[in-house]
């Protein structure tokens, strides 16, 4: 088959090693920086363009779309999809998972645990809504970043208020969320492809950090989910209806909490962590569904 992956950079480790994979298993693969690429949108045949050449033959797309690109990258793969091309993950649900807001309201309506969140239009009264996530201390998110950035961890009354005005005040959207703080500052990392978890990890936070994240200093050991942790993940990638899903859990003393769901996860962490192929899985995903 011929599989595009959609990055903007093919030395990155995960394009690298889907590229490898699916070489491996006898397809031709190309890396396509998807913001090169120029679509036709008409109803007869709809085209993608990469570099003033229409793109022919392709059989499945894999979007590894960086946040700052969602809307364009979208578009993208929404244009494979009007060309009957599989993509490994569907533009909606791209979309749907990168709005963290819509996420978390689509993820408590299916009914799966989230820590307390609450998100106002800058709203004048601070302390309530502190008061309504549980008090300090409480985490604070732009709701506009990625990978860590953006998240204050608010150790005291004051200091919440103070940061959450701040925010406000630059017309900034953030959510605040209660701190769970059982978690010790380690989460689960469950990869899901196709319905079924494929690997999971717990990333345990350096010293005097919150976040978890590998770049970040964090260390990550492979982990045997719980049937509750696997249930929550599963259903979590299910309802954003993703294919493909990382999905980020705390442990706390109300089962597992979902924080996030990522829709082009990484694979670095967690190849390195459980020392599964997991970019040979994602091949194989696609061979079954095209």
């Amino acid at each position: 088959m011929k599989i595009v992956v959609l990055s903007r950079n093919p030395h990155l480790y995960s394009t690298s090693r889907l590229v490898e994979a699916g070489q491996k298993r006898g397809h031709e693969m190309l890396v396509l920086d998807h913001t090169k690429c120029d679509l036709l949108i008409e109803k007869r045949k709809p085209q993608v363009l990469y570099k003033g050449k229409p793109l022919e033959g392709v059989d499945a797309i894999i979007p590894r779309i960086g946040a700052s690109v969602t809307f364009y990258g979208a578009a993208v793969v929404r244009q494979f999809e009007m060309m009957k091309v599989f993509t490994a993950t569907e533009s909606q649900a791209l979309v749907r998972s990168r709005d963290k807001l819509r996420s978390l309201q689509i993820l408590a309506r299916a009914g799966l645990g989230l820590p307390k969140t609450a998100f106002t239009n800058y709203s004048k009264d601070v302390k309530t809504v502190i008061k309504n996530v549980g008090g300090a201390p409480c985490v604070i998110k732009l709701l506009e970043g990625t990978q860590g950035v953006g998240v204050v961890l608010a150790e005291n009354h004051n200091a919440a208020e103070s940061v959450i005005e701040a925010f406000n005040g630059l017309k900034a959207r953030v959510i605040i969320q209660e701190f769970i703080k059982e978690a010790g500052g380690a989460d689960i990392r469950a990869f899901v492809v196709d319905g079924v978890v494929v690997g999971a990890m717990k990333r345990q936070a350096k010293e005097g950090e919150f976040r978890s994240n590998l770049h970040r200093g964090g260390s990550a050991q492979v982990i045997e989910l719980t049937d509750e942790e696997e249930n929550a993940a599963l259903k979590a990638a299910k309802v954003l209806g993703l294919g493909i899903a990382g999905v980020d859990m705390l442990q706390s003393k109300k089962g597992p909490l979902i924080m996030e769901v990522n829709s082009s996860p990484g694979l670095e962490g967690i190849e390195g962590a459980t020392g599964k192929d997991i970019a040979n899985t994602i091949i194989r995903y696609i061979e079954r569904h095209v």
